[in-house]
């Protein structure tokens, strides 16, 4: 920035020295050129003027022309707008919440479309998208009756060009280079990643046909992904405070109400993990768009989307698998968080292997008839379809008394433990300080327990949909045009997880060893994270170990693939609308709106699977619980028919100022997931034991079929403020009631294992009655200090600022409430309930932008406070995010009017993702992924 103010500065002195130099000069005549915008302004400028025409409470980010999307993600550009702040994933934005409601109760479209995705979930899964080829996102805050139901806080919409209404040719290459921090560490780095776009945009005249537009992009990526972190179990139990905990046994848990009686107690997970990794990540995309008008009364408009994304993970864990063993010496925090204790447990080398294939097919066929000058009659049909394979390949290695040549082995404990020290005191990590006879670093110490494990998940969601719509506009009177529409959907949604495993003697475990060791892969690791006491340890090639093991490469999956836990979930929603659209006075101001009613059907049916069991004890001691192979089909189903009535009216304060109000009521469906019939059944970590009973840590629902939407009653006031293209201000409050919260409920089922009857109780999440509410404030602000002299004209700003509370309860799996299906006893817990999922109190987004010549430059800071983030796709306990804050950076050059480059980097700072588990402050992981930079061009004609 400093260059080209300076740069500017010197532009400037030339330009009033060169008027100087002749000041007798006769005055030339005067002729004004059009102003042409582009870039970072004109973006700017598209979305105020997006805003400030809607109808309704929104934000944009817009692009006048195809690639102008300031971001290098379509997340990235989404939580630049206001109130929108993401969940990031691989180092980048994932999951959208909308004013701090998390992605359960938004609701995302593609060109107006539901959208399927490989999570489980209602969202859109935006890595599947090429941000070159988007022109614009908006984030709806209030309803309108004929859009697509779904989404309590908003409706995110994204939408391709439409080549027609684009109106020239355009044909464009982009090419960036991608360089992530992180991989400088790796010792065989995977070099720069690349991603390249290209698209082609025309109108032709098709003379008597009328005319056709053509729109036709393709992306290929490659880049790696390294990162590393600390993690633990997903299990959280509470454990009893006054046990002297033997050596050779887990601390003993203590129920919620021993505790609410008195008892001490302290939180802590079945495993903790060092892992470092790195990952491969590949995407292919293809969009096309064609829109003709054969006349002036009817267009027709045909559109396809294609993604396939690959990734391939090669992930080193090392495993501390039984940290409830021996937990003695310990100093807890007042609300439970295990802070010092000395313990001992088996500690493991396991290489993974992961790869996933996530592939997205869309499109769909509109066409509108004009059929009158007063009256529009469309129709659309879509389909939209996710596959997802995740297939992962890990074995495991143990630490043994004998190390593979069959020497003692210093440090080994109880056959094959070891003694440690755990200590989290003030520390960003636990500083874990193992016996220091063993080292961590020696391949000859994992010889034995050797365990192969073929994991595979496959998700399937399908949506078929079609809606016909009529709008008849009037000349005269208050109701301007008045819409009537109807919609039908059909979602399927099938998953599956299928788990083939095999144990093996110290002796196949030690010549295994033997023949696939490897270095450390990387230098430096968590370097950046206080506390870290491990850096290195053990690595074995994943693939290796896995065929030197099991004798082939891939073992394939089991021959019978059925399961308890699998879901098959069918959705069928029928829905009608009528909206009316009025302009009047008020108070002698003009005064302009729609209102109108919704009715939304919904019938599920669920199918799940049940069988026996049977008890499978494995060579190291553990066991397994396998299906007998008989099964029986359970059909389960719900139906729910939901009123939606909306009002929006925007008042005219002045030709620059709005005021616009929203009343609405509005529903989110649960996720396909959560609707499965399926059971999960949890086993306690590490061990042998006396019965059945023992080892089964708990059976969950991994769903529920009767789970109806989420309803709530919403509230808006908006006042916007435009002074002119360039700036604008606004402010809302917004108001949300919502009937219910989630707390687990506990019913008894009966399961035959291994030849017995017993009677377990199966954790369900469920809805309770009670009604909950969220209030919040946004504040926006765009502003272009474009009165200063030159060259500081070309500097703006944009920020945001989202507040939100809420009531909303979220109880842990099993350390909060629960409450009895049969009598409604509410047995309390003992760790406080979440909020909404994806809630954070303080979300923010800011940039400063400026513009000299052909010279662009533009630093954004996003930032949101803690919230809570839901396991997608399976039961699981309260999971908390820390505080986070990035920043990122942007610059560009046009060389002319065809060809530009750019500069981006994004997390500047290095900031970490911090998870706690199950209450705030209780560490569960610490993910660390670096910045990354892009240096690319762009060549259009």
């Amino acid at each position: 920035m400093a260059v080209a103010l300076a740069l500017a500065g010197l532009s400037a002195a030339g330009a009033a020295s060169a008027q100087e130099a002749d000041p007798t000069a006769e005055p030339q005549d005067t002729q004004v050129d059009e102003i042409v915008v582009t870039g970072i302004r004109a973006s700017i400028q598209s979305s105020i003027q997006q805003k400030r025409n809607a109808d309704i409470v929104s934000d944009v980010i817009s692009a006048d022309d195809i690639g102008d999307l300031p971001a290098s993600s379509i997340g990235e550009a989404i939580e630049t707008i206001t109130g929108a702040s993401t969940h990031r994933e691989k180092g980048g934005a994932s999951e959208i919440s909308i004013r701090g409601l998390g992605p359960f109760l938004g609701f995302a479209t593609f060109n107006g479309r539901e959208a399927t995705n490989g999570s489980g979930d209602r969202s859109v899964n935006f890595n599947q998208f090429p941000s070159e080829l988007i022109s614009s996102v908006a984030i709806y805050k209030t309803q309108r009756a004929d859009f697509v139901e779904g989404g309590v806080s908003g409706i995110i919409d994204m939408r391709t060009i439409q080549p027609l209404d684009f109106g020239r040719r355009r044909f464009q290459v982009d090419g960036r280079a991608l360089w992530t921090d992180y991989d400088d560490k790796l010792i065989d780095p995977s070099g720069l990643g690349w991603r390249g776009t290209l698209s082609y945009i025309d109108q032709y005249d098709l003379g008597e046909a009328g005319r056709l537009g053509i729109s036709i992009g393709v992306q290929s990526l490659e880049t790696s992904n390294p990162e590393e972190l600390f993690t633990s179990s997903s299990t959280w139990v509470a454990c009893d405070g006054n046990q002297v905990v033997s050596a050779t046994a887990n601390c003993a848990e203590v129920s919620n109400a021993s505790v609410l009686s008195g008892t001490p107690y302290y939180l802590i997970p079945g495993s903790r993990t060092y892992r470092q990794f790195t990952e491969n990540d590949q995407r292919d995309a293809a969009f096309v768009a064609l829109q003709w008008r054969p006349n002036d009364r009817v267009e027709v408009s045909l559109d396809y989307q294609s993604s396939q994304r690959i990734y391939t993970e090669d992930r080193q864990d090392l495993n501390f698998s039984e940290t409830r063993r021996g937990v003695n010496n310990r100093e807890v925090s007042d609300d439970g968080v295990l802070l010092y204790y000395t313990g001992n447990s088996s500690i493991e080398s396991t290489p993974t292997y992961r790869i996933r294939d996530e592939q997205y097919e869309g499109g769909g066929l509109t066409v509108t008839w004009e059929a009158r000058d007063d009256l529009t009659i469309s129709a659309d049909a879509s389909f939209s379809s996710t596959y997802r394979s995740e297939m992962d390949r890990q074995t495991r290695m143990r630490s043994f008394n004998r190390d593979v040549y069959g020497n003692v082995t210093p440090g080994v404990i109880n056959t094959n433990r070891v003694a440690y020290t755990f200590d989290y005191r003030g520390t960003d990590i636990p500083i874990i300080t193992v016996d220091p006879a063993f080292d961590v670093n020696n391949h000859d110490y994992f010889s034995t327990n050797g365990r192969v494990r073929r994991d595979e998940n496959v998700r399937e969601h399908d949506i078929k949909s079609a809606r016909l719509d009529a709008e008849y506009r009037r000349n005269d009177g208050m109701i301007t045009s008045v819409a009537v529409g109807a919609r039908i959907s059909d979602m399927t949604y099938t998953d599956f997880d299928d788990r083939v495993e095999m144990s093996f003697t110290t002796a196949e475990t030690s010549a295994a060893n033997l023949a696939c060791r490897r270095d450390f892969a990387q230098t430096g690791f968590l370097d950046n994270a206080s506390g870290n006491s491990i850096t290195s340890w053990a690595q074995f090639d994943p693939l290796c170990l896995f065929e030197a093991l099991t004798g082939v490469e891939d073992t394939g999956r089991n021959a019978d693939i059925r399961a308890i836990g699998n879901r098959d979930v069918e959705e069928r929603t029928l829905a009608a609308y009528a909206m009316a659209n009025f302009e009047t006075e008020l108070f002698a101001l003009p005064f302009s709106g729609n209102f109108g009613l919704r009715v939304v059907n919904t019938d599920v049916t669920s199918r799940g699977l049940r069988s026996g069991i049977d008890v499978i004890n494995n060579i190291d001691g553990t066991v397994s619980l396998v299906s007998t192979g008989t099964f029986e089909t359970e059909t389960f189903g719900g139906s729910s028919t939901a009123w939606l009535p909306s009002f929006n009216g925007t008042l005219a304060l002045k030709d620059d100022t709005l005021l616009r109000v929203g009343v609405f009521r509005a529903l989110s469906r649960p996720d396909p997931s959560a609707l499965g019939a399926g059971r999960t059944i949890a086993l306690a970590g590490g061990g042998s034991y006396a019965t059945v009973e023992e080892a089964i840590s708990g059976i969950t629902a991994n769903g529920n079929p009767a789970a109806e939407p989420l309803m709530s009653w919403n509230a808006d006031v908006s006042y916007e403020y435009y002074p002119n293209a360039d700036s604008m201000f606004s402010g809302a409050i917004y108001y949300k009631q919502f009937t219910g919260g989630f707390v687990p409920s506990v019913v008894n089922e009966t399961y035959e294992i291994d030849g017995n009857t017993v009677v377990v109780p199966v954790i369900v999440d469920t809805a309770t009655s009670d009604n909950s509410d969220l209030w919040g404030i946004e504040l926006t602000a765009a502003y272009r200090f474009s009165s200063l002299p030159a060259p500081f004209d070309g500097l703006g700003v944009k920020g945001s600022y989202n507040y939100a509370e809420s009531n909303f309860e979220n109880h842990d799996l099993r350390l909060g409430d629960s409450v009895d299906a049969v009598t409604g006893v509410v047995t309390p817990g003992i760790v406080e309930p979440a909020g909404i999922f994806g809630l954070s109190t303080h979300v923010f987004s800011g940039s400063i932008y400026y513009e000299i010549g052909p010279v662009e430059l533009q630093a954004i800071y996003k930032g949101r406070t803690e919230y809570f983030q839901k396991f997608v796709g399976s039961a699981a306990q309260n999971r908390y995010i820390r505080d986070t804050d990035t920043i990122d950076f942007r610059a560009s050059y046009r060389v002319n009017s065809n060809l530009s480059f750019s500069f981006e980097a994004s997390n500047l700072t290095d900031e970490p993702r911090i998870h706690d588990m199950p209450i705030p402050g209780s560490l569960r992981e610490y993910n660390s992924y670096g910045p990354r930079y892009y240096l690319g061009f762009r060549f259009r004609y």
